[in-house]
């Protein structure tokens, strides 16, 4: 696991200098090319945080690849099983973006030739989304401030959304690498019930620090 320890801004600022989808009628406005940098915080006060995480998506050791079709509620009891809990959503964000609220992991700049997204194959001929994952240390590079892994690309994460007691769901999808909008640290998907899976949904686990 992966100390991350800092402040951490609940309200950010990023403004993109250039789409790559400007004029698209398909998510239009979604994969930024540019951020403006510095990012600017929002917030009146930052809050400190330190705790631990997964330096990759749990997965199976001997191939590196991220486990796959799990569900909220079996990565919740994986994690307890594992003396560990499922990230919250504010610490999922703060181990991607760190103390300068970086877009994406890497920096201010969308770059499909560290992280593992923009794929353009990502279904079969009968409308069925293909399993694109890959190793973890084929990605060394997707690496975030923190030093965690893949963050954004390769599987969907899940976490705990904050403030929320069942109904309405518990749990938000982060990261992935299937939905453009979803591409960097702040955006999270949050339609689907904690029973969903699929063959893109993964997860990470937390831990209090000692």
């Amino acid at each position: 696991m992966v100390l991350v320890e800092g402040d951490y801004c609940p309200q950010a600022e990023q403004v993109c200098l250039q789409w790559l989808d400007d004029g698209s009628t398909f998510l239009p406005n979604t994969r930024c090319a540019r951020f403006q940098s510095p990012s600017k915080c929002l917030s009146e006060e930052r809050t400190y945080m330190k705790f631990c995480i997964d330096r990759d998506e749990h997965g199976d050791p001997a191939t590196g690849l991220p486990d796959a079709d799990q569900s909220w509620t079996m990565a919740e009891q994986t994690c307890k099983a594992e003396d560990k809990r499922l990230c919250v959503e504010s610490e999922w964000l703060f181990a991607c973006e760190g103390p300068e609220m970086l877009p994406y992991p890497t920096g201010y700049e969308r770059d499909a030739t560290v992280c593992n997204f923009d794929r353009t194959d990502l279904t079969d001929d009968k409308g069925k989304l293909k399993d694109l994952r890959r190793p973890a240390g084929e990605l060394g590079r997707c690496t975030s401030p923190f030093g965690v892994r893949n963050l954004v690309g390769n599987v969907d994460e899940w976490v705990v959304r904050e403030g929320v007691a069942y109904p309405p769901f518990r749990s938000a999808l982060k990261g992935g690498w299937w939905m453009a909008a979803r591409n960097r640290c702040r955006p999270a998907t949050t339609a689907h019930d904690e029973h969903y899976r699929d063959t893109q949904t993964g997860f990470r686990c937390c831990k209090d620090a000692s």
